[in-house]
């Protein structure tokens, strides 16, 4: 089998053209059964939505992204001298609260996330799946991201900036801001923030799903289903 493999690589490497299937009809599983193409994107759609339920999910929850050190958003760079000026004169809670408010809208904007990769999801063509399979640790990541990116944009930045408003984040800030810039000897700052944390909403969606996809390539035991035990052993 082991030669059979190695012979069937060196082919694959000098025909460009060739198609997944004829990797996968090299290549028997169990029973001696073999996966069709329909076999093989079902699998990867199933490791697409097991990366969305376990670790999107867990983003819509309170603390979701505030006491995730990977994904937890911190201030932009021109305003972290704010939270370090307020921390230095005994404000420490007050940054705190000020932190907390951004990634609370972050974890509320999370939630208009499912439909549309639902729907990315759906839409992968045969193509995709093969290319999926056959690309890096984060190929499906990448995937998503191509396919989803603007349109969760557009979901989420409405959902931070009412987030902002209902809990009265623009006062909260506009107090960190002028309380910031009443320091003496410290040059005034005034940015908006809603942009800046929808992009970092964003980013955490992507860096959850990417650490589950590699889970599931690198980790046997992350293969929860037949199928993607099968699917994922053609790439290992």
């Amino acid at each position: 089998m082991i030669r059979k493999l190695f012979i069937f690589a060196l082919l694959f490497n000098l025909t460009a053209c060739v198609e997944l299937q004829e990797v996968v009809n090299n290549l028997p599983q169990g029973g001696g059964s073999v996966l069709s193409n329909t076999d093989i994107a079902s699998g990867l759609r199933q490791a697409l939505d097991l990366g969305i339920d376990k670790q999107v999910t867990k983003l819509t929850q309170k603390d979701g992204f505030f006491t995730n050190e990977l994904v937890k958003i911190v201030l932009p760079e021109e305003l972290r001298k704010v939270d370090k000026g307020l921390r230095d004169i005994g404000l420490g809670k007050l940054a705190d609260e000020g932190l907390k408010i951004l990634n609370r809208a972050a974890e509320e904007a999370v939630k208009e996330a499912k439909p549309i990769f639902v729907n990315a999801v759906k839409g992968m063509t045969f193509d995709d799946a093969k290319n999926i399979l056959l690309g890096n640790d984060k190929a499906a990541t990448n995937y998503l991201t191509s396919k989803t990116q603007t349109d969760l944009y557009n979901k989420f930045q409405p959902v931070i900036n009412s987030s902002f408003e209902k809990v009265g984040a623009d006062k909260i800030w506009a107090n960190l801001i002028n309380t910031y810039n009443a320091i003496p000897f410290t040059n005034n700052v005034n940015t908006n923030l809603t942009d800046y944390v929808t992009g970092e909403a964003l980013k955490g969606v992507y860096t959850m799903i990417a650490i589950e996809e590699k889970k599931i390539r690198t980790n046997v035991s992350s293969r929860s289903t037949d199928l993607l035990k099968k699917v994922f052993a053609l790439q290992d």
